[in-house]
């Protein structure tokens, strides 16, 4: 069939038919992978896979009126049916849309190993992480049912022109290949789509390297997360509701990408990257709220339970009101279902775990009058009440110094509200025989109080 026997035979003239006409059409070139998913070996013999790849990858990258396809900036060569008009004639063909995720759904017709040498082509092209990301997100969602709740929905076009039917993935090869093409980029769609792939590597058992893949990938923005994303359902031998140990290890990856100060990709639609400390302060709150979710489960065990409420170094932490709460919880239920045994050395161990001079005034309140907690812990909360309240009386004399009425007013107020805190302490003296020197030193601040208040009469009277 070469021209060796004679001229313009048939290999010659399929070859001038690929590249005259093939290579310069999107279907065509999509319809050809297809076609030699089956015959792989011998089409690589002829390039034809290479070279259609790379047409693909170029069509991607280039404007999309350059080779043949009417752009929706057209709008006077429409007709109210939505079709486009050459001349006043109806043609039939659907305008298709000009954003960057036009290609999305073509490309998902294709088998993984031609998908991932098309993406692969993307990449060195410089398509943007946020399109390559938007492709990967697409085609895994179409084979991957159940990772829809993590993603967006995905608009659909008419797929009619392919005439292959889409291709039959193994699911484990699928999800190994998409973690393998993972860019580096921030963005909440991107970081539910990292969770629920993380979700299906576990439930696949696929490879430790590809878990951990995932695990720094979403730790690294670990911000974004949100907290049903991180309620991974444990699916281990042990009989816990949760994966904690998964999450241990993102929270680990986010801390080391902070120290480190790892660089990652945002989309286009965030142009500037959140502080450090702002990032902080959102993992904090979210960590928080996850551990408060996961202590009602009756298979937590307290080794667990305090490696969670340590997972995050106590240096981060300006206030420890998400913590104290996940951790009254946790006791409630041991208490009352799960751990009624609970030695009082193990409480000690979960309780020092919070620093109760964080609290704020409500919590260090509650706290004061929480039976569940040890004795001692007690003491300490009532230490920092009182602390609290020597610091409220020293700002009422700075305020009296600086001779502000109205500072000074406030300031009263606010000390009238924390009377209560008094009584507490006089109620709690005939329970708690180690408190005898605290309350000595509380007596005196109450006479110190009186006095202040007779000054305060005065002040009044004068004016």
């Amino acid at each position: 069939m070469t021209e060796q026997l004679d001229e313009n035979n048939l290999l010659p003239e399929a070859e001038r038919f690929f590249h005259k006409f093939v290579l310069h059409s999107w279907k065509d070139c999509i319809v050809a992978l297809q076609s030699s998913e089956g015959s792989l070996p011998h089409a690589e013999s002829f390039p034809i896979v290479t070279k259609c790849i790379n047409a693909l990858s170029r069509m991607v990258c280039t404007d999309l009126s350059l080779f043949g396809w009417p752009m929706m900036m057209y709008g006077s060569l429409q007709s109210p049916g939505g079709s486009i008009l050459w001349n006043g004639i109806n043609t039939g063909a659907k305008i298709r849309s000009s954003q960057s995720d036009w290609w999305f759904e073509d490309i998902s017709c294709l088998g993984v190993p031609m998908f991932r040498r098309l993406m692969e082509a993307m990449y060195e092209r410089g398509v943007r992480p946020v399109i390559v990301a938007g492709a990967l997100m697409y085609y895994t969602g179409r084979y991957l049912r159940g990772l829809d709740r993590w993603m967006k929905k995905q608009g659909s076009r008419d797929l009619a022109f392919l005439t292959v039917t889409p291709a039959v993935v193994d699911h484990k090869v699928l999800l190994e290949n998409i973690v393998s093409l993972l860019p580096q980029k921030k963005g909440k769609a991107y970081c539910r789509f990292l969770l629920g792939l993380l979700r299906f590597a576990i439930i696949l058992n696929l490879c430790q390297q590809s878990k951990e893949t995932l695990e720094r990938t979403i730790g690294m923005q670990l911000e974004l997360a949100t907290l049903d994303g991180l309620l991974i359902p444990n699916f281990s031998k042990s009989d816990n509701l949760y994966d904690t140990d998964c999450v241990e290890r993102i929270i680990h990856h986010f801390l080391h990408s902070q120290e480190s100060g790892i660089a990652t990709f945002s989309p286009s639609s965030s142009v500037s990257a959140s502080p450090l400390s702002s990032s902080l302060n959102r993992v904090i709150k979210l960590i928080d709220s996850y551990i408060t979710e996961v202590a009602p489960d009756v298979h937590l065990g307290t080794e667990k339970m305090l490696s969670l409420l340590v997972a995050l170094p106590k240096s981060c932490r300006s206030q420890n009101d998400g913590l104290y709460r996940a951790l009254d919880v946790y006791l409630k239920v041991c208490i009352y279902l799960a751990h009624p045994w609970l030695v009082e050395t193990e409480k000690m161990q979960l309780c020092s775990v919070i620093d109760y001079g964080k609290l704020s005034v409500d919590t260090c309140a509650h706290a004061s009058q929480n039976e569940r907690l040890p004795h001692r812990i007690i003491l300490q909360v009532l230490y920092f009440e009182q602390l609290q309240l020597r610091l409220s009386l020293s700002h009422y004399l700075d305020a009296l110094d600086i001779d502000s009425t109205a500072a000074a007013n406030n300031v009263v107020g606010h000390i009238l509200q924390r009377d209560g805190w008094i009584s507490l302490i006089h109620e709690n003296q005939a329970l708690k025989v180690d408190m005898e020197s605290l309350m000595s030193r509380v007596r005196n601040l109450e006479q110190e109080f009186v006095i202040i208040k007779q000054k305060i009469g005065r002040v009044n009277r004068h004016q």
